[in-house]
């Protein structure tokens, strides 16, 4: 790699305007694919966790789906989950994805979805063979019910074939994301939430209901998946020696060890939220389920949209023959990193802020009905408001991660995962006697700030400083945005519910829907007041369209 120069840069060096990622048309074009597939995927979400509030509301039982889900989602993560997307499969299948090399990439994708299945095979059968072991090694056996102990083990056995075929739409995922093709992709958690959904409904008095959903769900998500691989032939093949999936594998590897830390920690959160009520991990989904709608429309989309352009970019100043050329591609990579960065705290700010003023009406709006009580909205609420603080540090994190896994570099956010685990692990278990419930939401708030801040650190070790990219007036003027914004949000909510019946389903639509639209007429007034750059290209983007 070209070490950075150490020195500052001159003036004729320093860039006198930041790059405007806005004007970057490929990469907006898939990030918006990729958002309105998330749109979709968030609402359909969202309306998987309304038909479960509705039919189950906080019950024990749905507690205890909620644990058998950790399995499918644990094996999932550690296995071909979204960190190995986009830290291994994307980078090198990236580097195979030029016509003249796409005769290579079939082959390298065959031996490793071959090399995966196999795997896949053996560890779902282990964890058939022994569910009742791992299911007391997730914490099912705290649960004060003994009965639902025997509901978390039948779950689990039902729903952890689904890693197989999610494995699979994630491996044929990054075969896409590589070749340019966001469409279909964009739209898998569509079409899994969907099913979710409609299984549920069919059968709304029996839990199990939602472990058939996932299950058939995943399996619609690769039978949607295989028409964008058209052009290819994937069959079975053994050769796992192929030099590609050596490097899938070398540079996942410490990806893994860092998720299984990761994981341990998320096994642990359960098991202490499970002392301080049977139904805690409900409130915990649900809450969770909220956060990530905001992070997946910006924060995802912006990610995995220029993940291919950065990985490029880093392997041509990585592998450049001379030093001028080297300059330039990584001044290429460093103004496409910093530009995904600007529009992030752009828009994460202000989303962050709204949902923060608008939590109890959100909530109330979406899931009080049914089984699902107004205590239960009380809640939420403020467990999602607790979770809100950690948000915009997730967001920029997870761009500096993906900057990193385009350098072929898995092993420093990998161990940088390591230390915030450990770190939100002491927090949470030296908060849990006086905050109970609330100690997780607060540790996970401090492990984002954390991992941050130590990203940061390492980027500009080996990138060299970051001066002339404007990330502090953007930051600032984003902060003034979203604080204005959600006090106006607040504001508004308050006046409306004196005017309307709190409790009825047209009321609550009444005040998100008015209240938010204020809320996102002040934002876009104070970003053409501030200047807000990124937000203004966009504002333009979506008039041309419009046009």
């Amino acid at each position: 790699m070209i070490e950075p120069k150490r020195t500052p840069p001159t003036e004729a060096e320093q860039p006198t305007e930041p790059k405007n990622l806005s004007e970057d048309r490929g990469i907006i074009r898939a990030a918006t694919i990729i958002a309105i597939g998330n749109i979709i995927s968030r609402m359909l979400g969202l309306a998987r966790e309304v038909v479960k509030a509705n039919l189950f509301g906080t019950s024990d039982l749905l507690g205890a789906f909620t644990v058998a889900l950790l399995i499918p989602r644990t094996l999932f993560n550690l296995i071909t989950g979204g960190e190995m997307v986009s830290s291994s499969l994307v980078p090198v299948f990236s580097d195979y994805a030029a016509k003249e090399k796409r005769h290579e990439l079939w082959g390298i994708v065959s031996a490793f979805l071959s090399f995966a299945v196999v795997i896949l095979l053996a560890i779902i059968f282990f964890v058939e063979l022994f569910t009742p072991t791992v299911a007391r090694l997730t914490g099912a056996r705290n649960f004060t019910d003994p009965t639902l102990f025997d509901t978390t083990v039948n779950l689990m056995r039902l729903a952890t074939p689904t890693v197989l075929f999610m494995s699979i739409a994630s491996i044929l995922t990054g075969v896409l994301y590589a070749l340019k093709r966001f469409t279909l992709p964009a739209f898998t958690a569509a079409i899994f939430n969907t099913t979710i959904v409609v299984i549920a409904l069919l059968q709304p008095d029996r839990i199990e209901s939602l472990a058939w959903g996932w299950l058939i769900g995943s399996l619609m998500q690769v039978l949607l998946l295989v028409p964008g691989l058209r052009d290819g032939r994937i069959v079975p093949r053994f050769n796992w020696n192929h030099p590609a999936v050596r490097r899938i594998i070398i540079l996942y590897t410490p990806i893994a060890v860092g998720l299984v830390v990761n994981q341990i920690a998320i096994w642990i959160s359960y098991r202490l939220a499970i002392l301080t009520g049977d139904n805690s991990v409900t409130f915990m989904n649900y809450a969770t389920t909220l956060v990530q709608f905001p992070q997946g429309l910006v924060v995802t989309a912006l990610s995995m949209a220029t993940l291919p352009t950065l990985s490029r970019l880093a392997t041509a100043y990585m592998d450049a023959k001379n030093p001028i050329e080297a300059k330039e591609q990584l001044d290429a990579y460093k103004q496409t990193l910093a530009g995904g960065l600007r529009l992030i705290l752009t828009l994460i700010l202000p989303a962050t802020a709204g949902l923060f003023a608008l939590a109890v009406p959100i909530v109330a709006l979406l899931l009080e009905r049914g089984q699902f009580l107004p205590a239960d909205t009380q809640i939420t609420a403020q467990v999602l408001r607790v979770y809100l603080i950690g948000l915009p540090f997730a967001a920029v994190d997870q761009m500096l991660i993906f900057a990193s896994y385009a350098r072929k570099d898995t092993w420093r956010p990998a161990l940088v995962g390591v230390v915030s685990i450990v770190f939100y692990t002491i927090v949470a278990w030296l908060l849990l006697e006086p905050l109970g419930l609330l100690s997780l939401m607060v540790a996970d708030a401090a492990k984002h700030m954390l991992h941050t801040v130590l990203m940061i650190w390492i980027l500009t070790r080996h990138l060299g400083d970051w001066q002339g990219f404007a990330f502090v007036e953007t930051a600032v003027k984003s902060l003034t945005a979203a604080v204005l914004t959600g006090v106006t949000a607040y504001g508004v909510a308050n006046i409306i519910q004196n005017f309307v019946v709190a409790d009825a389903f047209l009321g609550r639509l009444v005040v998100v829907g008015v209240s938010g639209v204020v809320g996102l007429v002040v934002f876009i007034l104070l970003a053409n007041w501030l200047k807000m750059r990124e937000a203004m290209s966009l504002f333009d983007i979506i008039k041309a369209r419009f046009r």
